[in-house]
């Protein structure tokens, strides 16, 4: 131990807070000094009656792995996650990019081989120590299909909001963890999809993912649009500028940061003022550039392409289906050059027609529970088990609108990722109306009418 003669460097007798102080020395600065506090103390207070591991994670630590070090750790919890400051995350993970990767993505990690308590040994304890992992980083390939029978990773987590996003193609993990909200699309690599691949290489109209091949047809429209979307415009919770309407003529769209006049297919939002404008807002609408480009495809399905040297954020259900989460679960961020699929017309129906008829047989059942007459187990069709009538009789027509509204926001994201929890927080962002998918709701509401929740006594 002669390493821990070194000036300064505590050992385990020494008091949690002079070593937490050490340890917080070493931190790559990845996440936030609240977060890694927390997590760092939560480590010491766990290890403080381990006397031989906490001396392991201070060598490994305070020396950058110079010398050998022991396992260090933690007991394995029901979902092998923990959770730290309101974030949950993989412990291996979190301590690896407290000290060693900040933008480590969590399938870039393999243990060494002299690692006993390994993760993906699934023993009851976890070793975190850092330096009993490497890092391997996966290729790059294309995700422009993002579609479920690809066998490549369709997705990414994500700590670089203040990164230029051309600094290096971002490396590729799967959805899995739910841990972080916040999910990449990185721009197509053509060459290497092809060593995956045919699959997200196909156009849009031959490549449709499993989540939708099985959906009904969509009745043909009784009436055709005048226009396939609207866009508002906003700078944080305030609405700036009239809605811009896109003529069903202009399939593709541009909304960019410019300050020419706005028309047809092209939506500029430099040119519109506002009198309560902050310094910060006028920054971020100076990166906002050439924007992003969207395209309606067939009956109603939307493209995003990001022509802007920054990244944009996305709030779409159809992507949080691809990638495994629930919906609203998720933001998506999609990296200059990238085209992606943000918007299937066809699931979307599917989903407010399932919605619709949750809610009314929800309410049916509660009306009868309220009457006395309680039905049998099994009696209301449609509902999860695992949702209460309650909350299915809860769905209200806002509800059903929000599956045929797109939002993103230029520049900054938002989530637990960020120090922005909601969309409405970001600098400047746009809401998209799609009139293909409002027109069939009104469809469905129509044949399955639902009444807006009416509060609990």
């Amino acid at each position: 131990m002669d390493n821990m003669s070194i000036t300064n460097t505590p050992t385990s007798n020494d008091a949690c807070l002079s070593i937490v102080h050490s340890l917080m020395c070493h931190r790559q600065g990845g996440e936030s000094e609240t977060f890694a506090k927390r997590a760092i103390e939560s480590l010491v207070k766990k290890l403080k009656e381990k006397k031989d591991e906490l001396d392991s994670l201070i060598t490994a630590i305070t020396t950058n792995g110079a010398h050998p070090s022991k396992c260090v750790t933690i007991q394995r919890t029901l979902d092998g996650r923990l959770q730290v400051a309101g974030r949950k995350g993989f412990p291996h993970v979190i301590y690896a990019r407290l000290w060693r990767w900040p933008d480590l993505h969590k399938n870039e990690l393999k243990h060494v081989k002299y690692c006993q308590y390994a993760f993906d040994l699934k023993c009851d304890s976890v070793c975190v120590n850092p330096y009993h992992y490497e890092r391997v980083v996966s290729p790059g390939i294309d995700l422009s299909g993002l579609t479920l029978q690809s066998s490549a990773p369709s997705s990414m987590l994500v700590k670089d909001e203040y990164v230029h996003d051309f600094e290096g193609q971002p490396s590729l993990s799967s959805a899995e963890g739910h841990s972080v909200q916040t999910i990449q699309h990185p721009p197509s690599n053509r060459a290497s999809a092809e060593t995956y691949s045919t699959t997200a290489m196909l156009a849009p109209t031959e490549s449709s993912s499993t989540g939708t091949t099985n959906f009904p047809n969509i009745p043909v429209a009784s009436t055709t649009p005048e226009y396939w979307c609207s866009i508002a415009y906003f700078e944080m919770d305030v609405q700036v500028g009239e809605t811009f309407k896109v003529p069903s003529s202009c399939p593709i769209v541009t909304v960019d940061g410019y300050v020419d006049p706005s028309g047809g297919d092209r939506f500029c939002l430099g040119q519109l003022s506002n009198v309560h404008r902050t310094e910060a807002i006028e920054r971020a609408r100076l990166h906002i550039g050439k924007g992003v480009q969207l395209e309606c495809k067939g009956e109603g399905d939307v493209w995003v392409r990001c022509l802007s040297d920054h990244a944009v954020f996305v709030q779409s259900y159809y992507l949080d289906r691809e990638a495994g989460r629930a919906p609203g679960d998720a933001v998506h961020k999609i990296y200059p050059s990238a085209y992606i699929k943000v918007f299937d017309l066809r699931q979307c129906h599917r989903q407010m027609q399932q919605q619709a008829a949750t809610a009314q047989a929800a309410a049916a059942a509660q009306a009868a529970a309220v009457a006395g007459n309680i039905p049998g187990p099994g009696s209301v069709g449609g509902i999860a088990p695992a949702i209460s009538l309650s909350a299915a009789a809860g769905i209200g027509v806002d509800d059903l609108r929000r599956l045929c509204i797109l939002r993103m926001s230029f520049v900054k994201g938002w989530g637990p990722d960020y120090p922005r929890q909601s969309i409405k927080e970001t600098p400047c962002w746009i809401e998209i109306h799609l009139h293909r998918a409002l027109q069939l709701l009104d469809e469905v509401l129509h044949t399955m009418p639902i009444a807006d929740p009416q509060p609990l006594d």
